[in-house]
């Protein structure tokens, strides 16, 4: 019954900042400055911790821990995904006052995604408790790649898969319609904005595949899992203009992100031979120090190092 009540004020608080970014935030094509988006990023973030106040009054300490974790979590992968969003974005050569709007419908999409996703996934861990292994199995070989990964990757972007399917669209070079699609010699074929929308909603989908788990590995309860995920995607827009003004700034984050990873993949497999069961909350402590460790010190690295301009 409180989850119903809860469901309801969710889906209330959803819609409301959903038509306000749509009618109101962004309602014209514009370049958002770090400055404004921050705000708005700090307006997001204390929706989510005011919600997450609210579970801790009608379902509890411990529902509230593995909400708060959830969150945390899909906020720190999401805001390393925004760095691969930026490559995407230059290499479409997608002007700055349009990117909100490509933003935007992707970040619906990875709204869908992560439903159905968190579905399957919670509903495999619920009925076949080996998927906790290949769970885990995941979550450790995702912290190697994402602590030790070559970043160079990004330079062979254009060979992924979500660039190959791409390729696949009738499309047109011309963006000055600045419409997804536009109407060429009576065709009907998509632009840049579109075929750029396609790759960041198959990227999103693969990042899906690390953070899903990663959230499932706290709570399986669907509603923790769903409001904690959304909560951190809704306020990905946003961030991504106040990221990509501090671009590089944030040094070690893949190294924190790795370390988490890396615990909560573990964890999950201790859980699954029945040898350890961490709790939620020392689980939910540990996340935010490792991260907050990261920032200091990539803080403190950007100040001390010469090659790095100052604000």
């Amino acid at each position: 019954m409180e989850e119903t009540y809860l469901w309801i004020i969710f889906a209330v608080i959803f819609f409301t900042l959903l038509l306000a970014d749509l009618l109101i935030i962004n309602r014209k094509d514009q370049v958002m400055g770090a400055k404004r988006a921050m705000k708005f990023v700090a307006l997001y973030v204390a929706v989510a911790l005011l919600f997450g106040i609210l579970v801790t009054f009608e379902l509890g300490e411990d529902y509230a821990a593995s909400y708060y974790a959830a969150y945390v979590i899909e906020l720190s992968m999401s805001v390393d995904n925004l760095f691969v969003f930026i490559v995407i974005f230059g290499i479409f050569m997608i002007p700055a006052d349009k990117q909100h709007r490509v933003l935007y419908w992707g970040i619906m999409g990875a709204i869908f995604f992560r439903a159905l996703f968190i579905i399957v996934g919670a509903e495999l861990l619920a009925n076949f408790r080996f998927m906790m292994y290949i769970f885990g199995a995941i979550l450790v070989y995702t912290a190697y790649k994402t602590a030790f990964g070559d970043d160079d990757d990004d330079d062979d972007s254009q060979d992924s898969l979500a660039f190959k399917i791409a390729k696949h669209f009738r499309a047109t070079d011309d963006m000055s319609s600045g419409k997804f699609f536009t109407i060429e010699n009576g065709k009907r074929l998509a632009t840049p904005f579109f075929l750029c929308l396609v790759v960041i909603e198959i990227s999103d989908i693969m990042f899906a595949f690390d953070s899903i788990p990663a959230a499932l590995s706290i709570s399986t309860d669907i509603f923790i899992v769903y409001t904690s995920n959304i909560f951190a995607v809704m306020g990905l827009r946003s961030m991504y203009f106040v990221i990509k003004d501090a671009i590089g700034a944030m040094e070690y984050l893949k190294y924190g992100l790795g370390v988490i990873l890396a615990f909560i993949g573990v964890k999950m497999l201790l859980s699954a031979a029945n040898i350890l069961e961490v709790d939620v909350t020392l689980s939910l402590i540990f996340i935010v120090v490792v991260l907050a460790i990261t920032v200091i010190a990539s803080l403190i690295h950007r100040k001390s190092d010469p090659g790095v301009d100052g604000e």
